[in-house]
């Protein structure tokens, strides 16, 4: 798969992690400065501490929701209030015996007709960075929450 540059730059962040799943993150604005902790699922201790996956989570639902936002207005649609975006990630084994990750987005769209809401959610997804940056690489499953 062929990779697509950034031809114009329009923002840049930087973090910078310690200890891994165990450690601490800190973006280098001071936004984000969190203390790690491997989930008890994966022989660590949990608790209320993030991990990568849960970063991974929230950064993929706050930007799929402003490609939902962008292709619905491009559309000439208006999204009603209580509109969101739940993202599971999972993290587990391959076939291979190396570590993947899967992506569950469920869109949250009250008021929209299931189809409609199903396919702009679709159009979303074409639309996405962190769409575009997984395509290929990880099974993303997009669909409208019950």
């Amino acid at each position: 798969m062929a990779t697509t540059p950034v031809a114009t730059p329009l923002y840049t962040t930087t973090a910078t992690a310690h200890g891994g799943r165990s450690g601490h993150v800190k973006s280098t604005d001071g936004v984000i400065d969190l203390q790690l902790a491997m989930p008890k699922e994966m022989g660590g201790p949990g608790g209320a501490k993030a991990n990568p996956e849960t970063l991974f989570a929230a950064g993929y639902a706050a930007c799929f929701e402003g490609a939902l936002r962008l292709v619905a207005r491009t559309q000439g649609k208006t999204l009603g209030d209580g509109v969101g975006i739940t993202a599971s990630v999972t993290i587990g084994k391959t076939p291979d015996g190396g570590f993947g990750l899967a992506v569950d987005l469920k869109g949250i769209l009250p008021g929209m007709p299931r189809e409609e809401a199903q396919k702009l959610m679709e159009d979303a997804h074409k639309v996405c960075p962190y769409s575009r940056a997984t395509q290929g690489n990880i099974d993303v499953k997009v669909s409208v929450a019950q």
